[in-house]
């Protein structure tokens, strides 16, 4: 098969789309009444080892997309992957989720053991309105991951249309979720669930109410240099949290004593200060943190300022005074991006502080602030404390919308819009 070579393709879409009005055709007033919908899904669900499904959110997130088009008389063939599979894995099939899907879509669902090929386009052909087809996992296929465009062009015979509501895997150039597209011209949408993640991440980056404020955690601060770079002249506040805070304060002449640290970023971290003055941004970093002499529960932990924690500890969290100065920047903000947690979380002893800021965001959200959560830890620590509820939009997709804050514009959005 002839692969499409990526890297050109890649180089179309160097613009933004938050740089121009985001033109978006979507399922809204379509009519489906008799057609064969190709909607390209991210199933990609955690499932255990008993092969049972432990999250189905990205099922349950497509649920108003397919809904809707079954309510306008079409017919939904779904195409999704499952994990990375090495060939065809008997433990990446997706029949193993059918029934969950089944019972999340409250429709009946059937099963087609490929997805491509003579046979996969009968089962298709055969689709009366209202009925719903799920087929095998895309990436046992190398084609898919390569973004073959014969490979595309045999998916695109399994229906008249094509929807793409799969925002987690909208930032790979893969042949459902981009090089597909080219064969519907007029007659491919965006579905419900990528029209949203695209409009939240719109409101934040461009037209949301001010003061509009960006709080970023994580580990390493390598890892969000390109966002915060983009994000500056788009934002009023910024607070920075979690293991990359040491980094701005070792580079500031504070002491870390053994907190995670990015040595050789310090004066990157210096010069990003000195930017978002020059752009009017107010950096807001932690005046005190919860230390342990050791990464563990079990820890014996103290708080103390962030400048001054002895040798052998480490920062894990926020401290008190942080808390009640972040909270003062979290209720005067009117737009809210949460990329990245306070502390260690995952550890119940410094937990407090994302606990707290996901407190302070709720109340915010309540009190009118439009709040936009992203990025796996975040969306982790959001689902385990219980806000899940208490946020205006949590996010789908990690890596999408990571590229999306850097400025990128994700390759399966642009196809839709060509």
């Amino acid at each position: 098969m002839f692969s499409i070579p990526l890297k050109p393709f890649a180089q179309r879409y160097k613009k933004s789309i938050f740089d121009k009005n985001l033109s978006m055709q979507t399922i809204v007033n379509q009519d489906f009444s008799s057609r064969r919908v190709i909607v390209r899904v991210d199933f990609n669900v955690p499932i255990d080892d008993q092969l049972q499904v432990t999250d189905s959110t990205r099922i349950r997130a497509a649920k108003e997309t397919i809904d809707y088009i079954l309510k306008k008389g079409g017919s939904c063939v779904l195409l999704s992957h499952l994990g990375r599979p090495m060939g065809k894995d008997p433990k990446l099939t997706l029949s193993h989720i059918v029934s969950k899907v089944q019972e999340v879509l409250e429709v009946p669902v059937t099963f087609f053991g490929d997805c491509v090929g003579q046979q996969a386009e009968a089962a298709t052909a055969s689709l009366t309105p209202g009925s719903v087809i799920l087929m095998e996992n895309l990436r046992y296929y190398k084609e898919e991951t390569a973004g073959d465009i014969e490979f595309a062009k045999g998916l695109s015979k399994l229906g008249d249309c094509y929807v793409n509501d799969a925002f987690g895997t909208a930032h790979r150039a893969h042949a459902s979720t981009t090089i597909m597209a080219q064969f519907f011209k007029d007659h491919k949408y965006f579905g419900r669930l990528l029209e949203k993640e695209v409009n939240a991440i719109e409101k934040v980056m461009k037209s949301g109410d001010k003061p509009v404020l960006a709080i970023l955690g994580g580990a390493k601060v390598s890892s969000k240099i390109t966002i915060i770079e983009n994000m500056l002249d788009k934002i009023d506040h910024l607070i920075i949290g979690g293991g990359m805070v040491y980094t701005f304060v070792k580079a500031q002449g504070g002491k870390v004593g053994r907190s995670i640290c990015e040595d050789d970023y310090c004066d990157y971290a210096l010069t990003l200060l000195d930017k978002a003055k020059a752009k009017g941004v107010q950096v807001h970093l932690p005046s005190d943190v919860i230390i342990g002499d050791d990464f563990s529960n079990e820890a014996n932990k103290k708080s103390c300022k962030v400048d001054e924690i002895p040798d052998d500890w480490e920062g894990l969290d926020a401290g008190p005074e942080t808390l009640k100065s972040f909270q003062k920047v979290v209720m005067q903000s009117k737009t809210i991006l949460w990329n990245g947690p306070l502390g260690v979380f995952e550890l119940e002893n410094f937990a407090k502080g994302t606990i707290a800021l996901g407190e302070f965001i709720s109340d915010s959200t309540q009190a009118g602030a439009f709040s936009l959560v992203g990025g796996g830890d975040s969306v982790a620590a959001v689902k385990q404390f219980g806000f899940e509820e208490k946020m205006s939009y949590i996010s789908t997709g990690g890596g999408a919308m990571l590229e999306s804050l850097e400025g990128k514009t994700l390759p399966g959005i642009a196809a839709l819009q060509e």
